[in-house]
């Protein structure tokens, strides 16, 4: 007794256990005469261990009520489940193991019920699932395939991101006769509605399909300008990285510096009742940075608008009429509001702390000149007052002088700790040192190392002459004297 199954990753073939589980096999056998089990979703696939399927509809889905027996499609929802057997010869000891997926009872935990979803291993040695899976199977063709779902690339909860579904059944021995009622279809039948709905990625979708090079030049700027969009609204500059420009603002450049915002309210009024018209200005200056904003009431005037006054001559300037792309009102409004509804609430400037606001941006919104004649600089006049009182209090404590010269003697003097031991060793170093012979320049030949003269040489008393002993043995009584001392 066999069946085998059609998926999508490939065809596999079980062998059906009667003799130990046959209320089981029987129940698996009738759901695939009648293609129940058809476009069924292959689910909580964990790795090296175990997947599911049986839910016509899958986890998936919020109108699957789990999967039925053979018995709760042809009787009723009273007959949805069956106690499951459970024989002790049969363990989940090898890959490719069948049973049926169970729960246990809610009157009786020791019972656990059975309906449609099944359970393969895809590892040796599972026996978790001993005592809660009924085996009733055993796949004996098709291991290739189930080592496609065991590498598949799943989500978090073990589900497929690329569906794997069982595609057919066929029956290849069945020794069970058909209860009453059941009726085989001719046909394959076609996915339902709610079984569309829950494809994400299609099987058979081409997940390589080349695009040219327009078009994926085109999908690369999307992705560019949402990224650039949500940097812009982390930073405060957009109310949200979706906000898109008003479509009833015209943008209008190569002005003539004379021209003034009467005069394009005036040319461009024939179109439509205009809500405001503003040529930009220097702030300094004054003088037009000739490009201004046109906003209409409706937005079929800004449209008509747009194709009618393209190169315009306009005080001997053809101008560039476009749509605006901007959004800095928008944003204005959005943040006035936004910072009015923090001040009522008591919470301060953005995100709750007090005065934010005011450093927003580099400088001052007005990038007026002080009374010097200067730029405003990044540091406003109380952090800059701050600064300076901070440094004055570090003059007058007396924190940047520099350091005091070492005094020699008191350092001499302090190291008597053990009662002038300490000052004797520094004599004797200073001793030694002034009897070391000088390195600093180099030696002149014609001088010995005491930097004596020939004739300094030449008066030298011999080591066998009694003088030169009787001077040796007066230096050494000296020594032994001064060492005493």
């Amino acid at each position: 007794m066999s069946v085998l199954f059609e998926t999508s990753a490939g065809d596999i073939v079980v062998d059906l256990l009667v003799d130990y589980a046959p209320k089981e096999c029987e129940n698996f056998l009738k759901l695939c005469k009648i293609k129940y089990y058809n476009f069924a979703p292959v689910h909580s696939v964990q790795q090296n261990f175990s997947f599911q399927t049986g839910d016509p509809l899958g986890p998936t889905s919020e109108s699957s009520d789990g999967g039925s027996s053979i018995w709760g499609i042809l009787s009723g929802p009273s007959q949805k489940t069956f106690p499951a057997t459970f024989h002790p010869k049969l363990k989940h000891a090898e890959r490719g193991t069948v049973s049926m997926a169970t729960a246990p009872h809610t009157s009786d935990p020791d019972v656990r019920l059975a309906a449609s979803q099944f359970i393969v291993t895809l590892g040796d040695e599972t026996d978790y699932l001993d005592g809660k899976a009924s085996i009733f199977g055993k796949v004996v063709e098709g291991f290739d395939v189930l080592e496609k779902i065991n590498g598949a690339i799943t989500d978090k909860d073990g589900h497929p991101l690329v569906d794997i579904r069982i595609k057919h059944t066929v029956i290849l021995d069945d020794p069970y006769d058909d209860p009453p009622g059941l009726r085989e279809p001719s046909q394959s039948p076609q996915p339902s509605k709610a079984q569309l709905a829950t494809v994400r990625i299609a099987d058979d979708a081409d997940l390589n399909e080349e695009v040219d090079e327009e078009t994926a030049e085109k999908v690369r700027r999307e992705r560019e300008a949402r990224a650039q969009a949500l940097t812009l609204e982390m930073m405060g500059d957009l109310p949200f990285a979706e906000v898109r420009p008003p479509e009833n603002v015209l943008f209008v450049c190569k002005l003539n510096p004379v021209t003034t915002d009467a005069d394009l309210e005036l040319i461009f009024s024939r179109f439509g009742t205009i809500l405001s018209c503003e040529v930009i200005r220097d702030k300094k200056t004054g003088d037009s940075l000739q490009y201004a904003f046109i906003e209409f009431e409706d937005k079929s005037a800004c449209e008509a608008a747009y194709f009618k006054m393209q190169g315009v001559l306009i005080d001997d300037r053809r101008i560039h009429v476009d749509f605006s792309q901007s959004v800095s009102k928008l944003a204005e409004v959005w943040r006035g509001a936004e910072n009015a509804k923090r001040k009522r609430r008591g919470g301060g400037g953005w995100g709750g702390v007090q005065g934010l606001e005011k450093w927003r941006k580099y400088r001052e919104e007005d990038d007026r000149e002080d009374d010097n004649g200067r730029y405003s600089m990044v540091y406003g006049e109380e952090e800059m007052r701050g600064r300076h009182e901070k440094e004055g209090n570090k003059r007058n404590r007396g924190d940047d002088r520099p350091p005091p010269p070492r005094d020699l003697e008191r350092e001499r003097d302090g190291r008597r700790g053990d009662g002038g031991g300490e000052k004797r060793d520094w004599h004797r170093e200073e001793q030694r040192r002034s009897r070391s012979p000088r390195r600093d320049k180099p030696r002149d030949p014609d001088r010995d190392r005491w930097d004596r003269g020939d004739d300094r040489r030449r008066d030298r008393p011999r080591h066998g002459d009694d003088r030169y002993r009787r001077d040796r043995d007066r230096d050494s009584d000296r020594d032994r004297n001064y060492r005493r001392r």
